[in-house]
Formats: structure tokens, C-alpha cells, sequence
């Protein structure tokens, strides 16, 4: 992808028990969200030993639900946080192992808009900049209400502030 700085326009809600972004979840990745200029989101995370398929390597079903989210969360950064994105189907190519215990990062956009079906892909991203997985997935557009009762988005979907604001993002 070359070195590319990514203007941050917003950090996204982590939630309380998401795999994925959850602040209390232990199993959780307590992954970061940004959205970016262009409407593409950013995905900080750090996969640990529990996360692990073989030594050494996150397993692939982690990489798909890191990619999973972060491509369906692309629709809040054209939209807002009233639209949401549920998964219809997705398709992983993996590329390369995924090590744990390094911060990682993945990108995700979306690729086509239907009505009420959007189609996206999203990349995982090693440290030197190598496409670890690769993904294209396709999603249908869900109010929040529509998914989750009122006392989600009332306890559990939230603002988590970062040690340092991030005003970019580097992709590597």
C-alpha cells in the first residue's frame, strides 16, 4: 500500500461484550475504531496468546471477525451511528501468518451501495505493510434498533477515550 497518513475525522464507540471491541470481554481485542477523511475505517488492535491457532500465529477466525467489523463499520463513517451493517457473507484470503502479541492494523471501506445492501473490503495489514488477509464481504443496512434493544446503545455502546488523540493514522 506505500506509506500513507490517513486524517482522522472521528473514533468510533467500543461496546461493553463484542469479541471484537469489548471493554469488559477478557477474550476481547478491545479493538480501536477510526473513521477516516475518505469514509475508510482503521482498525487498531493487538491480538494475544489466547487468540492463537498454531505457535506463534492468531487464528484465521479471529482475522475474519476483525475484518468482518471493520468492513461493516464503514457504513457509520459514510452515515452515522444510526445505520449498521449485519454480515450476509464473506469471503478471507490469507495470505500470510498473523503474529499476536504486536499491535496490528486493518483498514476496511465500502466498495458498492444497493439499496439496502452494501458490499466492502478490508485488508489486515503486518507491520512492515504486507496484506496479511484480505476480505470482501457483503452486509445489510440495519437501523440499530432494529439489532439491539434500547439499553445497548444506552450501557453498552460507548465512547472509549485513547491515551493519546490520534489526528492520523499511519499505514505502513
Amino acid at each position: 500500500m506505500g506509506d500513507m497518513k490517513h486524517r482522522i475525522k472521528a473514533k468510533q464507540n467500543n461496546s461493553k461484550n463484542c469479541l471484537v471491541c469489548g471493554t469488559e470481554n477478557t477474550l476481547s481485542l478491545q479493538t480501536k475504531f477510526y473513521e477516516t477523511e475518505n469514509d475508510e475505517v482503521i482498525a487498531l488492535f493487538t491480538p494475544e496468546h489466547q487468540h492463537q491457532s498454531y505457535p506463534g500465529i492468531t487464528h484465521g477466525g479471529i482475522s475474519s471477525a476483525i475484518l468482518d467489523e471493520t468492513i461493516g463499520r464503514a457504513i457509520m463513517a459514510r452515515y452515522d451511528e444510526q445505520v449498521w451493517g449485519v454480515t450476509v457473507e464473506l469471503k478471507m484470503r490469507y495470505r500470510k501468518p498473523v503474529p499476536y502479541g504486536i499491535e496490528l492494523k486493518a483498514i476496511g471501506r465500502i466498495t458498492e451501495e444497493r439499496g439496502p445492501f452494501f458490499e466492502g473490503t478490508g485488508e489486515i495489514l503486518l507491520p512492515d505493510g504486507e496484506v496479511a488477509v484480505s476480505c470482501t464481504g457483503k452486509y445489510m443496512k440495519r437501523k440499530i434498533d432494529q439489532i439491539a434493544n434500547d439499553s445497548f446503545t444506552d450501557e453498552e455502546w460507548y465512547p472509549v477515550a485513547d491515551d493519546e488523540p490520534v489526528g492520523e493514522v499511519e499505514l505502513p
